[in-house]
């Protein structure tokens, strides 16, 4: 894989989420992926929703996979991802079946 996309739920979960995905981005990065992190792109908590969600398929664009995290089923802006990714050809993975129990730790 050369550069994954993380995506999952953020709206209305404790902290957006950031620290579920700060935790896969971080164990990605030490198995030596490249990884684009939404909540490293996102910071600002004070952007609408739709600021994020267009700064995010930005970036999704850019990457040859998508990482599915937890949850991801209940969230329309991970629903979107996944679209746009399937429509572009970027490959849809779970995040379990490329961390390999990396998270666990």
């Amino acid at each position: 894989m050369k550069r994954i996309y993380l995506s999952g739920p953020m709206t209305g979960m404790p902290g957006l989420n950031f620290p579920a995905f700060n935790a896969a981005a971080s164990a990605l990065r030490s198995a030596g992926h490249d990884v684009v992190n939404p909540a490293e792109i996102n910071a600002d908590t004070d952007i609408s929703w739709e600021e994020c969600l267009r700064a995010d398929i930005k970036a999704l664009c850019d990457c040859d996979t998508i990482a599915m995290l937890p949850g991801w089923e209940n969230s329309k802006g991970a629903h979107l991802e996944v679209h746009v990714a399937h429509r572009l050809g970027i490959k849809v993975v779970r995040i379990e079946d490329i961390s390999g129990g990396l998270l666990d730790a």
